[in-house]
């Protein structure tokens, strides 16, 4: 197995980014003083909504101390179920669907076997969420990519004995993106499983550290996210794997301004009918995209310039983000009544059937 992500040189790099993925949160208060009684009316499901069991949270505070990079933020240090279901009552959250932020996912300097064991951890420990609150939890099982056999494996333990709704994965892997085809078996067996894929955003080893003086969270995990679609719409991933769902984070992040360029520059490939039978944009609007940190109303009337209103789900990406300052935001943007309900809970609900039990 190549661990890109583990390369010489990046360590700083790779914990700037998990401390800065947590940057939202000091920018805006946490759900105390921001957070409102929810009106009656709304009835959201958080499809993007993190969670982090003890053992998780003492690996990385131990990985960050031991690297000279300080404490967690508190809000990931102490997050608790207690504190996540109490987020949810106070937002009008019926059911959130459990994730683990893709930075720094399971890999804490573990080798294949400790990536393993750390993902079989948490996907076990947030099953049992689901199984201790019925109806208020779902779950996108981690794997321990880019261990594509640990992967495999994983898998089928998620689905088969978990019952989890999803799966999550980083959009990059090292300098390595999900149309890669190192990654092929794991694609073609989530697509023989009709599976939904929620991808996270991550800062890839190359480009974490370019800008100096700016977060990667602030640039980087939009523009990955846009270099993930991009991997696999032109590998031809998203034309052969027709039964899988897409799911990105944070309004696709750059795709919505840069669909057009990418229309039109690989319109002019030799592949293009193989690639985008119907047309790239026709292939971009086929997936689906969350509003974490992306309600705001310049974001979203770019999003649903791209794509119809039906391939918008509810995100938060709390415990980074307060769930009723995203709530209100999508309130904002003067979407009807029926658009604005579809995306707080209809299509997810379409998306995971279980749900709309």
């Amino acid at each position: 197995m190549r661990q890109h992500h583990r390369c010489s040189g990046t360590t700083r790099r790779e914990l700037l980014t998990v401390l800065t993925a947590a940057g939202a949160s000091a920018l805006v208060p946490l759900c105390g003083s921001l957070a409102q009684p929810a009106p009656p009316a709304r009835r959201l499901v958080d499809t993007h909504h993190h969670y982090y069991p003890r053992e998780i949270i003492d690996a990385w505070q131990d990985y960050v101390s031991r690297n000279g990079e300080g404490r967690l933020q508190p809000n990931v240090a102490n997050w608790a179920p207690a504190a996540s279901l109490a987020e949810m009552d106070k937002s009008g959250v019926e059911t959130s669907i459990l994730s683990l932020a893709s930075i720094p996912g399971v890999w804490f300097g573990l080798d294949a076997a400790g990536m393993r064991r750390m993902s079989r951890l948490c996907n076990e420990f947030a099953a049992k969420m689901v199984q201790d609150h019925p109806g208020r939890y779902g779950l996108f099982a981690s794997l321990p990519m880019p261990d594509v056999d640990g992967s495999l494996a994983e898998i089928a333990y998620a689905f088969d004995t978990l019952k989890a709704d999803g799966i999550n994965l980083s959009t990059s892997f090292g300098d390595r993106w999900p149309g890669d085809p190192a990654y092929k078996p794991v694609f073609e067996e989530l697509n023989r499983r009709k599976a939904v894929v929620f991808f996270h955003p991550y800062a890839p080893n190359c480009c974490g550290g370019l800008n100096s003086g700016v977060p990667p969270g602030l640039l980087e995990f939009p523009y990955d996210t846009g270099r993930a679609i991009t991997s696999l719409l032109l590998s031809g991933s998203l034309a052969r794997l027709r039964d899988m769902r897409w799911l990105f984070s944070h309004g696709g992040g750059v795709m919505p301004m840069l669909a057009g360029r990418v229309a039109f520059f690989a319109g002019a490939r030799k592949d293009i009918a193989e690639i985008a039978p119907n047309g790239v944009l026709a292939e971009l609007q086929r997936l689906y995209y969350d509003t974490a940190n992306a309600a705001w109303p310049t974001s979203m009337a770019g999003l649903l310039k791209m794509v119809p209103a039906s391939q918008v789900v509810f995100g938060t990406d709390f415990p980074y983000v307060p769930t009723a300052l995203q709530a209100d935001a999508l309130e904002k943007n003067g979407l009807s009544a029926e658009m604005l309900g579809a995306i707080q809970h209809d299509n997810t609900t379409r998306l995971i059937p279980r749900l709309a039990a």
